[in-house]
């Protein structure tokens, strides 16, 4: 019996580390953080660590343990993802409090808090020939979104899937706000080094953490405005 039982705590321990693995550690903006990580004292030094990263997608080899049947793909774990606040900027636009403001020219998404200042966010837009302006207002508000693209997205990349589910490999990242009747969000992402770059084929794409804190503020029925480009005199640190 006792040798049974250290063989039981054995097991335990060996889980405890795959848990640990498996979970990783996240840094402020929602991502899994290499850097960060600690390897769990069970593991081999020889053994390389298993760490995803939530900025690249896996590689097609690793997409089939995602991969369902008809096209449909499981993006993947749900981790809780913690609000981030960005900087707070003198915002004078005239637009009033409660307002969200998008400059594709600076890859700068503004919430306004006052009639002088707003929170700024930094984020990716349109590319070329998929930039957009005019005034919608958020219709929903939906955690870790599926995602199905559009069929003529599809015929674009048709290696894309039909649809996947909300997930950390998911391109819609940890939240949505949809806007309006339209296709159009503003999300999060799995791939954070495309904020502040012209990437996206009309959705407004955030960090993590930054679209979780933006979503706490901007409730159903808020104003969106997206322009081409702001005067450099409305916002200043």
């Amino acid at each position: 019996m006792k040798r049974l039982s250290l063989v039981v705590a054995a097991v335990a321990i060996v889980g405890a580390g795959n848990a640990e693995a498996s979970e990783g550690i996240y840094d402020q903006y929602g991502y899994q953080s290499p850097n960060k990580y600690t390897r769990p004292a069970t593991q081999a030094k020889t053994q390389p660590s298993k760490i995803f990263s939530f900025g690249t997608p896996p590689k097609a080899s690793k997409m089939k343990a995602y991969s369902a049947q008809n096209g449909n793909m499981s993006g993947g774990a749900r981790p809780s993802i913690a609000p981030t606040s960005p900087p707070k900027v003198n915002f004078h636009s005239g637009y009033g409090a409660g307002q969200i403001v998008i400059d594709q020219s600076a890859r700068k998404l503004y919430y306004t808090v006052s009639s002088s200042k707003a929170y700024m966010y930094p984020i990716a837009v349109g590319k070329e020939g998929f930039k957009w302006t005019g005034t919608q207002k958020i219709s929903k508000k939906v955690d870790w979104p599926d995602w199905r693209p559009p069929a003529e997205m599809r015929e674009r990349k048709p290696n894309l899937p039909v649809s996947m589910t909300g997930g950390v490999y998911n391109p819609l990242g940890a939240k949505a706000l949809y806007l309006g009747n339209t296709l159009y969000r503003i999300h999060g992402t799995n791939d954070p080094k495309s904020i502040g770059t012209a990437a996206s084929s009309g959705c407004i794409r955030m960090y993590n953490g930054h679209v979780v804190h933006l979503s706490s503020m901007a409730g159903v029925g808020t104003t969106v405005h997206v322009v081409s480009r702001l005067p450099k005199t409305m916002a200043s640190n």
